[in-house]
């Protein structure tokens, strides 16, 4: 896996992704992500803040995106309720998605173990994240790579979980 910030000229390719995940997503009964949220102009000001990072892989000769993830301090004002355990500088996880050609091939896990690595040779103590209560996928995905519950939020798709885990 190759990561490296997402440029402009990968918009189209990460809104084919989304959809597809979105897709996926409604096709197991999870309405996390609709034509609301996230969106292209979401993704536009990530690449702008140089804060979207693109997973490629080569298959077949040719490069495609597998997974993508928004990196920042940013958050919710609902982020202030919960309750951190890692003091120090911390980093955001935001639109952390593989592609469903992808998917069930480690590559979620594999990118949450790039991220952690490379905050911490930087000094960042801690990752936090939100995940939607009716995403057993992502739950799962979390709490195996040793992210705990710090506080819930209720946003317009319902309930999500705010985690964080110490690196």
């Amino acid at each position: 896996m190759n990561y490296r910030l997402a440029a402009e000229s990968d918009l189209d390719e990460i809104c084919s992704l989304i959809k597809s995940a979105i897709t996926e997503m409604d096709s197991h009964g999870i309405p996390q992500w609709d034509e609301i949220y996230p969106v292209r102009e979401d993704f536009l000001n990530d690449i702008k803040s140089n804060s979207l990072f693109a997973g490629e892989i080569c298959e077949n000769g040719e490069k495609r995106i597998a997974v993508i993830y928004a990196l920042n301090k940013d958050s919710d004002e609902e982020y202030k309720k919960a309750s951190w355990s890692v003091d120090g500088d911390y980093r955001v996880i935001h639109r952390f998605c593989v592609h469903p050609d992808f998917q069930n091939r480690g590559i979620a896990k594999e990118t949450l173990l790039h991220i952690e690595k490379n905050l911490s040779k930087i000094g960042i103590q801690s990752i936090r994240l939100d995940v939607f209560s009716k995403n057993p996928f992502s739950l799962k995905l979390y709490e195996h790579a040793g992210y705990h519950k710090t506080g819930e939020a209720n946003w317009r798709k319902g309930l999500f979980y705010l985690m964080e885990k110490g690196i």
